[in-house]
């Protein structure tokens, strides 16, 4: 399984910990839902990430000008 691009990832999240926040769930279906939401906080952070080092990548070679 592929993993989901941020958006995705992102959105995902949002309605975990909704359905977190509402209550009324199992302690078991509690625990699922609390690791899926972990992954995804991890997705998003690694697509986060790649995002920075493009940026930085971007700003250094403007930085360094024309050669």
């Amino acid at each position: 399984m592929s993993e989901p691009g941020y958006e995705q990832a992102r959105d995902e999240l949002a309605a975990v910990v909704a359905k977190l926040e509402a209550g009324g769930l199992s302690l078991e279906d509690s625990l699922t839902l609390w690791e899926r939401g972990e992954a995804l906080a991890k997705v998003c952070d690694r697509h986060l990430a790649g995002a920075r080092e493009r940026v930085e990548t971007a700003l250094a070679a403007v930085e360094a000008g024309p050669d």
